[in-house]
C-alpha cells in the first residue's frame, strides 16, 4: 500500500459525533489518527492535548499545511486557500506558509503544486474517486437539478417520498452497484488491501447506508453528503471549518502534536501519564484479528482508567478483542445513539468502548 500521496484530504468521519463521544476538554489527552487532520484539529479546539499519528508522511504534510493556514490566515482566507471558496492566489499564499512546515512537508507540497493551486481539500485519492463519480457517473442517472432537489431542506416524510419517487431508480441502483463495488472502489477510491477482511456485497451495504442518509438524516446541512454530490461545502462545513469554531481551532494549534508513524508507536512515545481518549478512525477494518489485538493491547497500555476508544466499522465488524474484554466495556447504548446521528454515512457502526481498569 503506497503512502507517498494524500489518500484522504478530508476526514470522512463525523467530528460532531466524535467530540461528543470523547468529550475533549482542558487537561484531557487524546491520541488521534491524523488522516486529513480535520478531526484532530476539532478535538484540540475543544481543549484537549492531541497527538495525531499517521503512517503516511503525505497525510502528515496535509495536516501541517492546514495547521499553518489556521495559524497565519483569517477565516475567509483559510476557506479560500483550502479550496472551499474560489481563489487565484493559493500558490502565493502557500509561499507565505512554507516557513511553518517541516522540510519533509515542504518538499512534498513543492512537488504537488497543482494540488495547492486547486485547493488541497481536493488533493486526496478518495476525493478524486468522488470527483469521477460526480463528473462521469452521476450525470448518467440524475440531473444537476435532481441533485439540488436532493439537498433541499425537507421533513423526513418528504425526504422519504422524494427518495422513493424521484431518486431510487433502477438506473441509480445499477450504477451504484458497479461504481461502489469492491473492485472499482478498491482501485479508484481506497486500496484493494482495505477489503481483505470484508465479506459480502460492498455496494449493497453502502447503498443501504446511503438510503439512510438521504431519508432519515437531514440532507440540507450534511457536509459529507454535499461534498460527495457537489464537490464542495457551500451549504454546510465540517466542524473544524465553521466560522464559530475558528478561534477555538486556532487556539488549539499549540495543543496538537504530530507523529509520523503507527498509532501504537505514538502511544508508546507520547504516552507519558496516559491518554483519556483515542480517535482510531476505522484502522481495525484493514487488519487481521491478531494484529488488531496487538495494537489494541498496546493502546490500552497507554490508557488511563475511564479512557474511551472511539472507532468506526465500515464493512468488517471489529470490536474489543475477546481476550481483553476484562479491561474494557462497550458503551452500546451511547454508540448506537450517536451512530443514528452520524452524517458520514458510509459506515456500518460507530463503536465507543471504555477502559475499566
Amino acid at each position: 500500500m503506497s503512502l507517498d500521496f494524500v489518500r484522504y484530504a478530508n476526514c470522512w468521519e463525523d467530528a460532531d459525533v466524535l467530540c461528543e463521544a470523547l468529550a475533549p476538554s482542558g487537561g484531557r489527552r487524546i491520541l488521534s489518527v491524523a488522516s486529513g487532520g480535520d478531526n484532530s484539529l476539532a478535538l484540540a479546539a475543544d481543549g484537549a492535548d492531541v497527538v495525531a499519528a499517521d503512517l503516511s508522511t503525505a497525510q502528515i504534510a496535509c495536516v501541517e499545511l492546514k495547521r499553518a493556514a489556521f495559524m497565519r490566515l483569517d477565516h475567509e482566507s483559510v476557506l479560500a486557500f483550502l479550496g472551499v471558496t474560489p481563489s487565484e492566489e493559493r500558490r502565493s499564499v502557500y509561499r507565505s506558509l512554507e516557513k511553518d512546515l517541516t522540510p519533509l512537508s515542504r518538499a512534498f507540497w513543492r512537488a504537488h503544486g497543482a494540488d495547492v493551486e486547486r485547493g488541497i481539500l481536493e488533493s486526496g485519492k478518495f476525493e478524486g474517486y468522488f470527483r469521477l463519480f460526480r463528473k462521469y457517473v452521476l450525470p448518467l442517472v440524475h440531473t444537476r437539478r435532481a441533485v439540488e432537489a436532493l439537498l433541499e431542506e425537507r421533513s423526513r416524510s418528504a425526504r422519504e417520498e422524494f427518495y422513493e419517487r424521484k431518486w431510487n431508480s433502477i438506473a441509480w441502483r445499477l450504477m451504484f452497484r458497479v461504481f461502489f463495488s469492491r473492485f472499482v472502489m478498491g482501485r479508484l477510491g481506497r486500496d484493494p488491501e482495505f477489503f481483505r477482511y470484508v465479506e459480502g456485497s460492498v455496494a449493497d451495504r453502502i447503498l443501504a447506508r446511503t438510503r439512510y442518509a438521504f431519508t432519515v438524516l437531514p440532507t440540507h446541512d450534511n457536509p459529507y453528503l454535499e461534498y460527495v454530490m457537489t464537490g464542495g461545502f457551500s451549504r454546510a462545513l465540517p466542524r473544524y471549518l465553521r466560522r464559530e469554531r475558528f478561534e477555538a481551532v486556532r487556539d488549539g494549534l499549540g495543543r496538537l502534536t504530530l507523529h509520523a508513524g503507527p498509532v501504537e508507536e505514538a502511544a508508546s512515545v507520547h504516552g507519558g501519564s496516559g491518554f483519556d481518549g483515542f480517535n482510531l478512525s476505522d484502522i481495525f477494518e484493514y487488519l487481521d484479528p491478531a494484529t488488531c489485538s496487538r495494537i489494541y493491547g498496546a493502546l490500552l497500555n497507554s490508557a488511563r482508567s475511564g479512557a474511551r476508544l472511539a472507532y468506526w466499522n465500515m464493512l468488517a465488524r471489529r470490536r474489543r478483542p475477546e481476550e481483553l474484554g476484562g479491561r474494557v466495556r462497550e458503551l452500546e447504548d451511547e454508540s448506537r445513539r450517536l451512530f443514528e446521528r452520524d452524517r458520514a454515512f458510509f459506515y456500518s457502526a460507530f463503536v465507543i468502548e471504555e477502559v475499566t481498569g
